[in-house]
């Protein structure tokens, strides 16, 4: 098996981006990715929207990816799909369309766990990243997760800490729309905190035991704090947006940063790998680099496009699970609330 040439097709609809993915042996030959721009003007992702989204994208977004990769669906040894955690009907329409691909043609099929995948994208064989060494933490932060999780083994994971409520992401979204800015909000929060004092003004982080996390009570303070400047200046927000963004980001990082080096404390481990949609955020990025000469961490950050939410990710997890025969019998079914 080790000399063969293995064609795995990833497919990812947990959440708004039908995406689909084929690799050779570890590396990446096509990852495409349809967005749904249609949740925009709702401020959040409308789930039976990103349902009928998904049925209408899905075959063309697989066919585009076998075309990129140069091979027909019948040159594949493999199916990958995410079956959890995402929402409900997203997930229907992935895991159906997977199910009936690999009975039709008859080869196996490969389930995945979302989460997992964003940690185990750091293992795509991609040119000039380095992939962490065994054990080591993975900080996942992303629109609907945030979580530490000590990485011992491609398939043993465990959860150290997580969000009691808002995650990250979330947070970065919800401040925005007190702000008055478009969804999602973390790219335009990130764009105006490199413009502005990340000191200029001091929101409280809550105060949670261990490694687990909150961010809900930091958006009510956000929220409580532009209602008074507001009602003192009704100019506030535009006079000092680029300020506000940055006082924002700097707090959620500060945040996430504290509980990472609490964790490595607690764990012994300096190896610190990120991923999951957030990590894209630049000011993450340059506070985990940092994290290298303070801390003496060596830190992972996945290429750009194996951040968001991607099938590139499912299809390297299907192919660990290909070499290792661990394949789904045409009885599995999605779940949303999947655990790691």
């Amino acid at each position: 098996m080790a000399t063969e040439n293995i064609y795995i097709l990833g497919i990812e609809s947990s959440c708004d981006d039908t995406a689909a993915s084929v690799m050779l042996n570890g590396r990446i030959l096509s990852n495409v990715v349809a967005n749904q721009q249609i949740h925009e003007e709702y401020g959040g992702v409308v789930p039976e929207l990103a349902s009928r989204a998904h049925q209408k994208n899905i075959v063309p977004v697989v066919t585009q990816a076998l075309k990129k990769a140069g091979i027909t669906k019948n040159e594949l040894h493999a199916i990958a799909f995410t079956r959890g955690p995402g929402l409900m009907g997203s997930l229907l329409v992935g895991t159906s369309f997977a199910k009936s691909l690999a009975f039709g043609l008859d080869i196996p099929l490969i389930d995945v766990n979302h989460m997992q995948a964003h940690i185990l994208a750091h293992f795509i064989e991609e040119p000039d990243f380095k992939k962490p060494p065994f054990p080591f933490l993975a900080m996942t932060i992303s629109g609907g997760h945030t979580q530490i999780v000590k990485v011992s083994s491609y398939f043993d994971l465990e959860v150290i800490g997580e969000t009691m409520d808002d995650a990250v992401g979330e947070a970065f979204d919800k401040s925005g729309k007190i702000l008055g800015l478009g969804y999602p909000a973390g790219p335009e929060i990130d764009k105006r905190a490199k413009l502005g004092n990340p000191k200029a003004f001091k929101f409280t982080k809550p105060k949670v035991d261990g490694l687990n996390f909150s961010f809900s009570g930091l958006k009510t303070g956000i929220l409580y704090f532009i209602q008074k400047q507001t009602k003192a200046n009704p100019n506030f927000i535009e006079e000092n947006l680029n300020d506000i963004c940055a006082s924002i980001q700097y707090t959620i990082i500060g945040i996430l940063m504290d509980k990472l080096k609490l964790a490595s404390k607690e764990t012994g481990i300096s190896h610190i790998a990120i991923g999951g949609g957030v990590s894209a955020n630049s000011g993450i990025r340059q506070a985990l680099k940092n994290g290298e000469q303070k801390f003496g961490w060596t830190t992972y950050v996945p290429k750009f496009e194996y951040t968001t939410d991607n099938a590139a990710m499912i299809a390297v997890v299907g192919y660990l699970k290909y070499l290792e025969g661990d394949f789904s019998s045409q009885d599995i079914t999605a779940s949303s609330r999947l655990k790691i």
